[in-house]
């Protein structure tokens, strides 16, 4: 006899053995598998607002927002609209068209850093490109990374890396030859000491210092107060490029990215998520002369077929345009606040340990009785009491990210309804696992 969890999803169960036999793990993604908090992927047929619904029927308030990009909400009228008039005109083209110069624009605005940009398809295209240029411009070969920072599949970045490959126990991944990783230095987030340490002793070799100025793929740790700036120090002080992956956090935190809340100055800016607004859009850039060094300008080689394409272009002008109303960041501060406050007190009443931080309309929440500052930190919370909180919630009709090494989004779209009906269901997850 099925589960009374299992009658719920009987057609995504269905879904998901077709898709093994033709997909790896039948995923396209691998935390998308489950495999960190148990049971059978939930397959999507819609979303709408602040809601997903599967394929069963079953509705969701999602806290998840597509990993981030959708920040107004699943299929805005107003984005639809203008990803439907592009389609009209064309799906791609391999040419320059008048959308990827406007949306460029609106970017180059909000960012003092950044004066000159590249599109990309997505983070991890990003992150790589960002890292040859420095390494191009510099002359130098190695990086500076921080334990449990995902930034994407590139081999010299799956080393200790959080997120994915945290949540299947592995921190590098097969395939990444030992010379790859040997020029990748690693330091915990938030000890500036251990990057004073390695940049006196390799500084003349680092290229670059990457960091998400939020890490967002071990929960949700934010920076402790003098450790941006003195990253930025550092790189003065050794002559290497400090690059922000804003990937998560950009145009998310705030207007523009985090980087205008702490105002620190990046050389090199990556991102993604919202200035797409759901479809595969990302983008790095920085100041004009240290752009220059990119092809067709200069000796650093970097394409994309599909980069900068119109129907990506049109969802990230609407979604900004969304984005600059008054009070939208706001209001997605209090939204997340709400969320966070509340999952705090109901996790006090049902006696469960339990630290919870947001900004902009970034937040998260680990099962541990102290703060969380780094890796370690998240490694010794209680996962497996995140994985039966996780499928509580789900089964109660909330849905959170399938690992705990994973922050979460609100939307503009998050009511007051979406908001009280997830602390409600909490407040009785809770309950059913800590009983």
């Amino acid at each position: 006899m099925p589960t009374k969890t299992e009658s719920k999803r009987v057609r995504s169960a269905e879904m998901f053995q077709r898709a093994c036999a033709v997909m790896v793990g039948g995923v396209s993604s691998p935390v998308r598998a489950f495999r960190a908090v148990g049971g059978k992927p939930v397959f999507v047929d819609r979303a709408e607002g602040a809601y997903v619904y599967d394929v069963d029927g079953n509705q969701y308030v999602d806290l998840v927002g597509s990993w981030g990009p959708a920040i107004v909400g699943h299929a805005h009228p107003e984005v639809v609209r203008a990803v439907n008039e592009a389609a009209a005109k064309g799906l791609s083209f391999g040419a320059c068209c008048p959308a990827e110069t406007q949306l460029a624009e609106t970017i180059v605005e909000s960012l003092p850093s950044l004066e000159c940009l590249r599109f990309v398809n997505s983070g991890t295209e990003a992150t790589m490109s960002a890292i040859r240029l420095a390494r191009g411009a510099t002359g130098r070969s190695k990086i500076l990374k921080f334990v449990g920072c995902y930034h994407g599949h590139v081999d010299a970045l799956l080393v200790a890396a959080g997120s994915g490959a945290a949540t299947f126990g592995i921190p590098d991944s097969a395939g990444v030859p030992e010379d790859f990783a040997r020029l990748t230095l690693l330091a915990p987030f938030n000890d500036l000491g251990a990057v004073e340490k390695l940049m006196a002793e390799h500084g003349p070799d680092v290229a670059a210092i990457l960091v998400e100025p939020v890490a967002g793929n071990m929960g949700f740790v934010p920076p402790v107060e003098g450790f941006l700036e003195g990253l930025r120090a550092q790189c003065d002080q050794h002559g290497s490029l400090l690059i922000f992956d804003e990937v998560m956090t950009g145009f998310r935190t705030a207007w523009g990215g985090y980087q205008n809340i702490c105002k620190i100055r990046p050389d090199l800016t990556c991102l993604g998520k919202v200035i797409g607004g759901g479809m595969p859009v990302a983008a790095y850039g920085g100041s004009k002369s240290l752009m220059a060094q990119v092809s067709p300008l200069g000796p650093v080689y970097q394409a994309g077929t599909l980069s900068g394409n119109p129907l990506g272009m049109a969802a990230g002008i609407a979604t900004l345009e969304i984005c600059q109303e008054k009070g939208f960041y706001e209001a997605l501060d209090r939204s997340a606040k709400t969320l966070a406050h509340g999952f705090c007190e109901v996790a006090s009443e049902a006696g469960v340990p339990i630290q919870t931080g947001f900004c902009g309309g970034m937040f998260g929440f680990s099962f541990i009785d102290r703060p969380v500052r780094n890796f370690d930190d998240a490694q010794a919370c209680d996962h497996a009491l995140y994985a039966r909180f996780f499928t509580a919630m789900l089964d109660r009709g909330v849905w959170l990210p399938p690992s705990g090494y994973e922050a979460m989004f609100v939307s503009s779209a998050h009511d007051e309804t979406a908001i009280q009906r997830t602390i409600e269901v909490a407040a009785d997850s809770f309950r059913s696992v800590a009983s």
